[in-house]
Protein backbone atom coordinates (compact mmCIF):
# COMPACT_ATOMS: atom_id res chain seq x y z
CA UNK A 1 0.00 0.00 0.00
CA UNK A 2 2.82 2.55 0.63
CA UNK A 3 4.05 1.55 -3.11
CA UNK A 4 0.80 2.79 -4.17
CA UNK A 5 0.95 6.68 -2.24
CA UNK A 6 4.33 6.92 -3.20
CA UNK A 7 3.49 6.60 -6.57
CA UNK A 8 0.62 8.43 -5.96
CA UNK A 9 3.31 11.32 -4.83
CA UNK A 10 5.10 11.38 -8.25
CA UNK A 11 4.03 14.73 -9.96
CA UNK A 12 2.17 13.97 -13.24
CA UNK A 13 4.20 15.90 -15.34
CA UNK A 14 7.48 13.64 -14.35
CA UNK A 15 5.41 10.38 -15.11
CA UNK A 16 4.96 11.69 -18.23
CA UNK A 17 8.01 12.45 -19.10
CA UNK A 18 9.40 9.11 -17.61
CA UNK A 19 7.08 6.83 -19.09
CA UNK A 20 5.88 8.68 -22.37
CA UNK A 21 8.71 10.61 -23.93
CA UNK A 22 10.44 7.11 -24.82
CA UNK A 23 7.23 6.00 -26.51
CA UNK A 24 7.26 9.61 -28.22
CA UNK A 25 10.57 9.22 -28.97
CA UNK A 26 10.09 6.11 -30.47
CA UNK A 27 7.34 7.16 -32.42
CA UNK A 28 9.30 10.06 -33.95
CA UNK A 29 12.38 7.38 -34.93
CA UNK A 30 9.58 5.27 -36.66
CA UNK A 31 8.25 8.05 -38.65
CA UNK A 32 11.77 9.24 -39.67
CA UNK A 33 12.50 5.39 -40.87
CA UNK A 34 9.08 5.09 -43.26
CA UNK A 35 10.25 8.11 -45.22
CA UNK A 36 11.73 8.13 -48.62
CA UNK A 37 15.56 8.31 -46.80
CA UNK A 38 15.15 4.52 -45.32
CA UNK A 39 13.66 3.10 -48.84
CA UNK A 40 14.60 -0.36 -49.67
CA UNK A 41 17.22 1.10 -52.62
CA UNK A 42 18.52 3.55 -49.99
CA UNK A 43 19.21 1.02 -47.61
CA UNK A 44 20.81 -1.48 -49.95
CA UNK A 45 24.19 -0.05 -50.84
CA UNK A 46 24.99 0.03 -46.88
CA UNK A 47 23.56 -3.34 -46.38
CA UNK A 48 25.37 -4.42 -49.51
CA UNK A 49 28.79 -3.08 -48.47
CA UNK A 50 28.21 -4.48 -44.89
CA UNK A 51 27.61 -7.90 -46.51
CA UNK A 52 30.60 -7.84 -49.09
CA UNK A 53 32.76 -7.41 -46.40
CA UNK A 54 32.11 -10.68 -44.79
CA UNK A 55 31.29 -12.37 -48.04
CA UNK A 56 32.90 -10.81 -51.01
CA UNK A 57 31.10 -12.70 -54.14
CA UNK A 58 27.82 -13.25 -52.60
CA UNK A 59 25.25 -13.06 -55.75
CA UNK A 60 22.59 -10.35 -56.63
CA UNK A 61 19.94 -12.98 -55.42
CA UNK A 62 21.79 -13.28 -51.83
CA UNK A 63 21.94 -9.51 -51.72
CA UNK A 64 18.57 -9.03 -52.85
CA UNK A 65 16.95 -11.56 -49.88
CA UNK A 66 19.85 -10.16 -46.88
CA UNK A 67 18.51 -6.28 -47.78
CA UNK A 68 14.57 -8.18 -47.92
CA UNK A 69 15.71 -9.99 -44.71
CA UNK A 70 17.11 -7.17 -42.27
CA UNK A 71 14.44 -4.71 -43.24
CA UNK A 72 11.52 -7.11 -42.07
CA UNK A 73 13.74 -7.94 -39.00
CA UNK A 74 14.02 -4.46 -38.40
CA UNK A 75 10.23 -3.44 -38.85
CA UNK A 76 9.81 -6.93 -36.29
CA UNK A 77 12.47 -5.28 -33.81
CA UNK A 78 11.62 -1.44 -33.93
CA UNK A 79 7.26 -2.91 -33.24
CA UNK A 80 8.86 -5.37 -30.17
CA UNK A 81 10.71 -2.05 -28.83
CA UNK A 82 7.58 0.17 -29.13
CA UNK A 83 5.46 -2.62 -27.67
CA UNK A 84 7.45 -3.11 -24.58
CA UNK A 85 7.70 1.20 -24.31
CA UNK A 86 4.07 0.98 -24.60
CA UNK A 87 3.65 -1.39 -22.13
CA UNK A 88 5.79 0.26 -19.25
CA UNK A 89 3.98 3.58 -20.09
CA UNK A 90 0.43 2.14 -18.93
CA UNK A 91 2.02 0.66 -16.58
CA UNK A 92 3.96 3.71 -15.22
CA UNK A 93 4.07 3.32 -11.13
CA UNK A 94 2.16 0.56 -10.36
CA UNK A 95 3.10 -2.29 -8.01
CA UNK A 96 1.70 -4.51 -10.21
CA UNK A 97 4.16 -6.61 -13.03
CA UNK A 98 1.30 -7.47 -15.10
CA UNK A 99 -1.97 -6.17 -16.49
CA UNK A 100 -4.02 -7.65 -19.68
CA UNK A 101 -5.45 -4.03 -19.61
CA UNK A 102 -2.16 -2.57 -20.36
CA UNK A 103 -1.06 -5.44 -22.64
CA UNK A 104 -4.55 -4.75 -25.05
CA UNK A 105 -3.79 -1.02 -24.58
CA UNK A 106 -0.48 -1.51 -25.81
CA UNK A 107 -1.23 -4.00 -28.76
CA UNK A 108 -4.14 -1.44 -29.48
CA UNK A 109 -1.74 1.71 -30.11
CA UNK A 110 1.31 -0.03 -31.57
CA UNK A 111 -1.35 -1.79 -34.29
CA UNK A 112 -2.63 1.51 -35.18
CA UNK A 113 0.35 2.94 -35.58
CA UNK A 114 1.55 0.03 -37.48
CA UNK A 115 -1.60 0.86 -40.00
CA UNK A 116 -0.89 4.67 -39.80
CA UNK A 117 3.20 4.12 -40.62
CA UNK A 118 1.82 1.96 -43.54
CA UNK A 119 -0.41 4.38 -44.33
CA UNK A 120 2.28 7.66 -44.39
CA UNK A 121 4.39 5.31 -46.94
CA UNK A 122 1.75 5.21 -49.35
CA UNK A 123 2.54 8.64 -49.35
CA UNK A 124 6.15 8.89 -49.81
CA UNK A 125 7.83 8.87 -53.40
CA UNK A 126 9.22 5.68 -53.25
CA UNK A 127 7.85 3.64 -50.82
CA UNK A 128 4.04 1.56 -50.70
CA UNK A 129 2.14 0.27 -47.53
CA UNK A 130 1.26 -3.14 -47.03
CA UNK A 131 -1.04 -4.72 -44.89
CA UNK A 132 1.39 -7.89 -44.88
CA UNK A 133 3.47 -5.26 -42.95
CA UNK A 134 0.97 -3.93 -40.75
CA UNK A 135 0.58 -7.67 -39.95
CA UNK A 136 4.31 -8.24 -39.27
CA UNK A 137 4.98 -5.02 -37.47
CA UNK A 138 1.46 -5.78 -34.91
CA UNK A 139 2.97 -9.62 -34.64
CA UNK A 140 5.90 -7.86 -33.33
CA UNK A 141 4.23 -5.95 -30.79
CA UNK A 142 2.37 -8.98 -29.68
CA UNK A 143 5.58 -11.08 -29.52
CA UNK A 144 7.46 -8.53 -26.86
CA UNK A 145 3.97 -8.17 -24.94
CA UNK A 146 3.87 -12.25 -24.63
CA UNK A 147 7.32 -12.06 -23.64
CA UNK A 148 6.80 -9.76 -20.96
CA UNK A 149 3.43 -11.96 -20.18
CA UNK A 150 5.82 -14.68 -19.60
CA UNK A 151 8.64 -13.21 -17.64
CA UNK A 152 6.32 -11.37 -15.29
CA UNK A 153 4.38 -14.87 -14.17
CA UNK A 154 7.62 -16.50 -14.38
CA UNK A 155 9.21 -14.38 -12.03
CA UNK A 156 6.20 -14.06 -9.89
CA UNK A 157 5.41 -17.79 -9.26
CA UNK A 158 9.53 -17.64 -8.63
CA UNK A 159 9.35 -15.07 -5.45
CA UNK A 160 6.02 -17.44 -3.97
CA UNK A 161 7.78 -19.52 -1.39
Amino acid sequence: MSESIDAARVPVTIRIIRYWLPVAAMLAVMYYFSTDVFSADNTRSIIEKIFLWFVPHASKHAMVTLNYIVRKSAHFTEYAILGAFLFRAFRADDPMRWRLRWAVYSFAAAGSWALLDEFHQTLTRTRGGSVWDVLLDSSGALFMLITIAVISRYSSNSSRP
